[in-house]
Formats: C-alpha cells, sequence, structure tokens
C-alpha cells in the first residue's frame, strides 16, 4: 500500500510525500527511520502514469532467476542488501535487470522492507500475489524458502509455456505447407489448365467448376482477401483484448471443446491450486489468497466465476460452496471435491499441491494423444485439398480421352 505523508525532519524543514508499505505502523516505522515527525499520514497517493506506462511485467524465466537467486544468498546467512548488492555486480551487463536491482537495493538500504522495495519499484511490473508472499513470509521469517518454491514455480511455468510452443511448430508448419500448396495450385496451375477446357468448348463436372470459379476468384481477388483477413484478426484481436464480454464468451466457449477444453481447465485450474498453496504456505490469509490466486487466471470465464466466489469467501463462505452456488461455467468435479474435503479436513494447501500436480501430468497425455491425432489428420487434410484439385483437374481430361476415343 502506499502512504501520503507530510511531515518535519529533525532541523525543522518541511517534507512530504508518499512511501510503500505494508501496514499503516509499518509506514509510521518506516518514517522515524528517516527521522521525520509526521503531522499527517494517510492512505493514497501513487505513482505518477509516466511511470506506470513504462513498466513492463517481468518475465517467468527472469521471476524464476530472481527468486531462486536471493534464495540461495539468503539461506547461506546473507542480508538482504549484501545478497541484492552481489546480485547487482554479477548482473550489471543486464541494463533493465540491474537498473531494477540497484532501485530495490538503494530502497532496502534506506529501511524499506524488500516487500516494499519491489512494490514501489518502477522498472518492472510484479504479480500481486508474489508480493503478497513476500511480505508474509518477510514477517513470518520465511523468506527463503518462500522465494526458492516461488522460484520453482516459475520455472515450471515457463517450462509448460515451452512445451506447447514446440509442440504447436509442427502441425503449424504442415497447415502453413497446405494453404501455400492450394494457394499456388488454385493461382498458378489452374489457370494454364483453364484455356485447354475453354478451347474444346465442353460441359465441365460440376467439381470442376467449383474450381475453376474458386481459382478465378483468387486469382483476381487475392489481395483483397489477404488484406480482408488481416482486418478480421485486427477486428478480433482488438476486441479479445478490450471487450471483456467477447473475450468471456470466447473462453467459455473454448471451455466447451471436447480435448482442448479440458486441457485449458487443467492448466488454468492446476495453476490456481498451485499459487494458492504456496500463499497459504507463505501465511497469507485463506481469503485473501483466495482473491490474489484468482486474478491470475488468463480464462475470463473461469475468472469471473471464481471472483465472484472470492467475495464470498471474505464474507465467510468456503470457496467450495461458493463455487457451487455462483453462476457461470462450472470447474471440473475431481477440483471441486477435492477443495470440499480440503476445506472440511484444513488441510486444503496440501490437496491443492496434490491437484495440481495431477493435472499437470493429465495435460501431458492428453497433449501427446492430441498432436497424436493432429499429424494424420493434417496429412489427410492436404491429401483431400490437392486430390480434389487433381480430380477437378482430369475428369474433363478423361472425357475428352473418352469422347476422342469413341470418335
Amino acid at each position: 500500500m502506499q502512504y501520503k505523508y507530510k511531515g518535519l525532519t529533525r532541523e525543522g524543514r518541511k517534507v512530504k510525500g508518499v512511501i510503500v508499505a505494508g501496514s499503516l505502523n509499518e509506514a509510521k516505522q518506516i518514517l522515524k527511520s528517516k527521522g521525520i515527525f509526521y503531522q499527517s499520514l494517510e492512505e493514497g497517493g501513487g505513482r505518477n502514469l509516466l511511470s506506470n506506462l513504462k513498466k513492463r511485467p517481468m518475465s517467468g524465466a527472469l521471476m524464476s532467476a530472481f527468486s531462486k537467486e536471493l534464495a540461495s544468498y539468503i539461506e547461506s546467512g546473507m542480508t538482504i542488501v549484501t545478497a541484492l548488492k552481489l546480485m547487482h555486480n554479477q548482473h550489471k551487463t543486464e541494463k533493465k535487470y540491474a537498473a531494477f536491482i540497484e532501485e530495490v537495493k538503494k530502497m532496502v538500504e534506506e529501511g524499506k522492507t524488500l516487500y516494499a522495495a519491489l512494490s514501489s519499484q518502477s522498472v518492472y511490473e510484479l504479480p500481486d500475489f508474489f508480493l503478497q508472499s513476500i511480505n508474509v513470509s518477510g514477517q513470518s521469517g520465511k523468506m527463503d524458502e518462500v522465494l526458492a518454491t516461488m522460484g520453482d514455480f516459475f520455472s515450471s511455468q515457463g517450462e509448460v509455456k515451452k512445451q506447447a510452443t514446440n509442440a504447436m511448430i509442427y502441425p503449424t508448419f504442415i497447415f502453413l505447407v497446405a494453404m501455400g500448396m492450394t494457394a499456388f495450385l488454385i493461382t498458378f496451375v489452374v489457370p494454364k489448365i483453364t484455356q485447354i477446357f475453354k478451347d474444346t468448348g465442353q460441359k465441365l463436372p460440376t467439381i470442376t467448376k467449383i474450381v475453376l470459379s474458386l481459382s478465378d476468384f483468387f486469382t483476381h481477388y487475392w489481395m483483397h482477401v489477404l488484406i480482408g483477413l488481416i482486418i478480421i484478426v485486427a477486428i478480433f484481436q482488438f476486441a479479445f483484448s478490450k471487450i471483456l464480454s467477447f473475450r468471456k464468451s470466447i473462453d467459455s466457449m473454448l471451455l466447451k471443446l471436447p480435448v482442448i477444453g479440458n486441457i485449458i481447465q487443467n492448466y488454468e485450474l492446476g495453476r490456481f491450486s498451485y499459487i494458492l498453496s504456496l500463499m497459504l504456505d507463505s501465511g497469507v490469509s485463506y481469503a485473501q489468497a483466495v482473491q490474489l490466486a484468482s486474478s491470475t487466471f488468463n480464462n475470463m470465464a473461469l475468472r469471473s466465476l471464481f471472483d465472484k466466489a472470492s467475495s464470498k469467501v471474505v464474507e465467510g463462505n468456503k470457496l467450495s460452496v461458493a463455487l457451487y452456488r455462483t453462476k457461470g461455467v462450472k470447474p471440473k468435479r475431481n477440483f471441486m471435491q477435492s477443495l470440499a474435503l480440503g476445506e472440511e479436513s484444513s488441510s486444503v494447501s496440501s490437496i491443492l499441491k496434490s491437484i495440481s500436480k495431477l493435472y499437470t501430468e493429465e495435460n501431458k497425455d492428453k497433449i501427446k494423444m492430441l498432436l497424436s491425432l493432429m499429424e494424420p489428420i493434417m496429412m489427410l487434410l492436404i491429401g483431400a485439398i490437392v486430390g480434389t484439385i487433381v480430380l477437378a483437374m482430369l475428369l474433363p481430361i478423361f472425357s475428352m480421352s473418352v469422347g476422342a476415343a469413341k470418335h
């Protein structure tokens, strides 16, 4: 949180500004350490708009490296300031990252907590659940444990994204080859054969007429088609990123797809479960942990459901009950049952960790199965497209040959 203050220094000079602290008492302690006698201190203030615009989210790989490196130094007995100094010296060549560490180090040297320094630095935007875990772990003395666990989490998330990207390279390549081959045949090959049919003046089969019409259309209007596709994609991306109701409807539709919907649910619920268990282990209260973990959903249909349910958890309800009673898409049954069991037995953290591992393994098997099916499907697609074009061109030629033989 940010606090605006006005006060006097030891020399009697009037000062005012904004500080970042986890609570009002912490804000008072920070001012006291600076030698400032506050006259007014209230929650509010904030960074200017330009500062916010400059900030970009820190990548998962960098978050993992930062967390693991800092955890290892703290575990070895170093103070946070010493650890940050050492990290800054080791990463001087990485300008942006070095500037981030330097800014955090200076604020910690001034007396701010690591949480306050990370929250108020102006280089990277950091996830709220990460900051709150740092805040609570700093108060409970589990800083090195939480940082190490967070490092492992961001590392595993990076591996999942990398595997998904690598898995899609081959199907995407095959699809592009199919589209390129089709465009080449229709635009360059078919028009040359068409001239033969025009010269003979014979009646053409329906399939040949369709292919010739498509060839004629794409030959004359390929630029219009390309521009149209670019406009459609741009409009879709704009609507998906800016119009919440549109994105929510698309995300809801994706969840209903046979195999893909299950993979999306596994990924989203698995990540939510792991983040929630991390925060609970860090000492964050259940209601606050649920609210922060709910904000990490990428799928807006699930995020909307958990946001509504988390507000009921703040009021004292169980999350499993709140999810059941809230309108919207429903999470998987085994997730709901496991969550309810965890809340009944006060072992939410351990059960959610198990659920997260289960969904990760399940997704690996489903993605392998999906990719193994996509390869033959893509081959069949290419074969069907090329075969249809070849058939459309050969049928009239066979008819001409048969006609010539009769004569």
